[in-house]
């Protein structure tokens, strides 16, 4: 590997990490607005594989700081 494509696969990363990033916050306000249309918890669990604990962190944040959603595996 020379130094071109391992800035080029490298540079793919980074972009990777940006769109979820951007879909992480999509899914984090989706997840806040089924909780607001009083859609069950269990319900938001089983469609995103988040856990229970993960959903209530998210629509929590609403109330505080939208920046920090809760991420799968950050229990």
């Amino acid at each position: 590997m020379d130094k071109r494509s391992l800035e080029h696969v490298a540079r793919r990363f980074r972009e990777a990490e940006t769109r979820a990033d951007i879909l992480r916050r999509e899914l984090a306000a989706a997840i806040r607005q089924a909780d607001a249309d009083e859609i069950p918890q269990k319900d938001i669990c089983e469609a995103t594989g988040y856990t229970r604990q993960q959903v209530r962190r998210i629509v929590l944040a609403s109330d505080t700081d939208q920046g920090d959603e809760a991420a799968p595996g950050t229990d």
